[in-house]
């Protein structure tokens, strides 16, 4: 009896489990394996010549990859936490205003809407030195003397970037954030003030603590969704000038596509997974210990 109740909901999953197996599993031990090749696009049959870890070998002593993930940990951490402080403003905003607060929230959706190719084809275009929106405003107004080359200059380029992954999902941030707000209790927000707590105690002691697991969810699904941020490099900068834009999934897409060395991109991708795993333990962490601190150990 105990087999044929757990044999009929293993029955009627066992269609997605197939149709996950086929389209995530397959493709990973396919890639898994292909990072222990010579495997290069051109060769076919070089998927099938074994090389051990010569991939990862020459990855670990190639300095142009180091800079590329070095790049990619510091735009992970100045967009993530930029978009934090935003996304924490904008929430503390909306939350005081009575009327219209639905209209605010719609709006304030749109930019995550849009996808990362139309971001990044947007904002090349307002940063074109030739026919971009702002080099033509400042020079109309005597800002600037003579363009700007937002996207070739490689300190301007880099900023450029960060600029248009901040503006796309900072608005993730809000939202959770705002939902912590709208579900905090307004009864020690109001004890505080009867106590002759400032504003900034407030928040410091009382709502901040309790929008501590909201600000490590929202960190957590940016640090794995920020791989997005590929589209946009590529169609901004593709990479330059001079490599200077090189994130580390765009390295891999020249390193696998255009160079056609698939087993060495596949064995940077499975180095550049060990980031994301370093980053999502990390959030894990600290939104268990956050809970805690809240007495919630659910």
């Amino acid at each position: 009896m105990r087999r044929a109740r757990w044999a009929v909901p293993l029955l009627l999953v066992l269609p997605a489990i197939v149709v996950i197996a086929a389209v995530v599993l397959l493709p990973l031990v396919v890639s898994l394996y292909s990072s222990f090749t010579a495997y290069t696009m051109i060769h076919p049959a070089s998927l099938y010549r074994w090389v051990g870890w010569r991939n990862y070998r020459r990855l670990i002593e190639d300095s142009g990859f180091w800079w590329a993930f070095g790049r990619t940990v510091v735009f992970l951490t100045v967009a993530l936490n930029l978009e934090l402080l935003l996304g924490l403003g904008l929430a503390l905003l909306i939350a005081q205003v009575t009327r219209g607060q639905r209209l605010l929230r719609t709006v304030l959706m749109f930019p995550m809407m849009f996808s990362p190719v139309l971001v990044g084809f947007q904002f090349n275009f307002l940063l074109n030195d030739n026919v971009g929106l702002l080099d033509n405003a400042l020079l109309q107004i005597g800002a600037i003397r003579q363009p700007i080359p937002w996207l070739v200059n490689g300190a301007t380029a880099n900023l450029s970037i960060l600029v248009a992954e901040i503006w796309m999902s900072t608005s993730v941030f809000a939202i959770l954030l705002l939902a912590g707000l709208l579900a905090m209790p307004h009864e020690p927000v109001e004890a505080a003030r009867v106590d002759g707590c400032s504003a900034w105690q407030s928040f410091r002691y009382i709502t901040l603590p309790f929008l501590m697991p909201f600000v490590y969810i929202a960190m957590t699904i940016r640090s794995l969704d920020v791989g997005r941020a590929f589209d946009m490099v590529r169609i901004m900068t593709n990479g330059g000038p001079a490599g200077r834009t090189e994130l580390v999934w765009t390295l891999m897409a020249t390193v696998g596509f255009q160079d056609g060395q698939m087993g060495r991109a596949n064995a940077m991708a499975y180095l550049s997974i060990i980031l994301s795993i370093v980053f999502t333990f990390y959030f894990a962490r600290k939104l268990a210990s956050a809970r805690a601190a809240l007495g919630d150990t659910a």
